[in-house]
């Protein structure tokens, strides 16, 4: 078994995020031998996992697999503390790898908040920037139109395996993206449809990608606003679009400046905000200043002992071996929900619990036993 084969293995049987994994590499010796340590006990939980299955399907839809054993996985994402074990590619993988720039928003927009993410994303992306966004309906969409518009790279990150795109409303902008030169990327095996995890896990691979995430149009409850915070706790510098102060649909937006995100008005604020990258998007940068992709990692370094926030600490307070769905989770910790997908992705990252099907999280600690 190669190690790409190995990292689509873990991929495939779930409850393995890429702490987890590196920490069985760093004992077995690599990841190819991480997988044989656990493939039998995979087997009798009931996982299925046809790795070989997985590639032919992979060939039969055009889509390529890219793993942290390829020189084509992104290197900002690689670099995050925790990253997808493997992502499939419609389109080009080498958009991945370009400087990028997140443009996110709410599905409801209003006319101002369309306007302002397509103009925004197309100055952005005449400039040099991939546009990264979730390719949903409202702001999303309008983002990676305004990217195309100036011919310029975006990607598209599906909350969905590529096999069950969504929303169907956004089928014909997906070609058209893969058509131009971008990427609709997804890190969910086939056959694994939409549902209340796999958006949150989306927003953390935009986040992931990007230098910066803008924010254009959000009311408080948000997915957006989770993209934020990841994209925060990750690094990345985050910005808003200001809105008016009597409007639901800025609201979130206007929160986030209130709490220190940056207020951009424009592509050139944006520039501003990242302007140490700056000499990364100009068209006669030469070839070594763009991003470099990264080296195939054989033995990935074992994560390191980071603590755990006010939020983390009642999460993990309430969860054990035994699977619990978000909404008993969501009662016994009391926390708003918004806070409850941030505490959970961030431990997901950390290593420290397992998402699992049925909208259910568990303690990771018994897998690596």
């Amino acid at each position: 078994m190669t190690e790409k084969e190995a990292y689509v293995a873990f991929n495939l049987a779930g409850g393995y995020g890429s702490a987890k994994v590196a920490e069985l590499a760093a004992r077995e010796g690599s990841v190819a031998a991480a997988w044989e340590s656990v493939r039998d006990a995979v087997a009798r939980g009931g996982g299925n996992v046809d790795f070989a299955a997985e590639m032919r399907l992979a060939a039969k839809y055009g889509v390529a697999v890219v793993t942290p054993a390829d020189g084509e996985y992104p290197a900002a994402l690689l670099a995050a503390r925790s990253h997808p074990l493997a992502l499939y590619v419609k389109g080009s993988p080498a958009a991945l790898s370009k400087p990028c720039v997140a443009i996110v928003g709410t599905r409801r927009a209003t006319s101002y908040g369309l306007s302002v993410a397509r103009n925004l994303a197309c100055d952005l992306a005449a400039d040099g920037w991939a546009v990264v966004s979730g390719l949903a309906l409202g702001i999303d969409a309008e983002a990676h139109r305004g990217a195309l518009d100036a011919n310029g790279a975006t990607v598209g990150v599906l909350g969905s395996a590529l096999d069950r795109f969504y929303p169907e409303e956004n089928r014909a902008l997906a070609h058209e993206i893969v058509a131009k030169g971008g990427a609709v990327v997804s890190e969910f095996p086939f056959g694994r449809g939409p549902d209340a995890q796999t958006f949150p896990q989306r927003n953390h691979v935009v986040a992931g990608l990007c230098r910066g995430v803008v924010a254009v149009e959000a009311p408080r409850k948000s997915g957006t606003l989770i993209t934020a915070s990841l994209a925060a706790d990750l690094g990345r510098t985050v910005m808003a679009i200001p809105g008016r102060i009597d409007s639901n649909a800025s609201a979130g937006c206007n929160a986030l400046i209130r709490d220190g995100a940056r207020l951009v008005r424009d592509a050139r604020d944006v520039q501003r905000e990242l302007s140490e990258l700056s000499m990364v998007c100009a068209p006669a940068a030469p070839r070594a200043a763009k991003v470099p992709a990264p080296p195939a990692p054989q033995t990935p370094a074992p994560p390191e002992n980071i603590p755990y926030t006010l939020e983390e600490s009642v999460v993990m307070r309430n969860v054990d071996d035994a699977p619990v769905s978000m909404d008993v989770l969501l009662r016994k910790t009391g926390l708003p929900p918004a806070k409850l997908n941030v505490a959970c992705i961030s431990l997901r990252m950390k290593g420290r619990l397992d998402f699992l099907p049925g909208n259910r999280v568990a303690a990771a600690s018994s897998r690596l036993r």
